[in-house]
C-alpha cells in the first residue's frame, strides 16, 4: 500500500488537536458531573464543541489529511 492510496484515518495535526481538546473536555465534564458542579459540566460541553470547531478550522487551513500543510508519513 502506498502513501497515496492510504486515506490516513485521521492521522493529522487537525485530528489529533481536536481529539485531545475533546478528551480533556470529556474528562473535565465527567469529574464535574461526579462532583455535582453543574456550571463546569456545561462549560466542558462547550469546550467539546470548541474542539470540534478547532479541528474543522485546522482542516480547512490545510492541517488535515490531504491538506497543503500536512505531509503524510509512511507507517512501519
Amino acid at each position: 500500500m502506498s502513501i497515496e492510496s492510504d486515506p490516513g484515518h485521521g492521522n493529522s495535526p487537525a485530528a489529533w488537536t481536536a481529539v485531545i481538546i475533546m478528551l480533556v473536555a470529556f474528562a473535565i465534564g465527567t469529574l464535574a458531573f461526579w462532583f455535582d458542579v453543574a456550571w463546569l459540566v456545561f462549560s466542558s460541553a462547550g469546550l467539546l464543541v470548541v474542539g470540534l470547531i478547532v479541528g474543522w478550522i485546522m482542516k480547512r487551513v490545510g492541517y488535515g489529511v490531504g491538506g497543503t500543510k500536512f505531509m503524510a508519513k509512511a507507517h512501519d
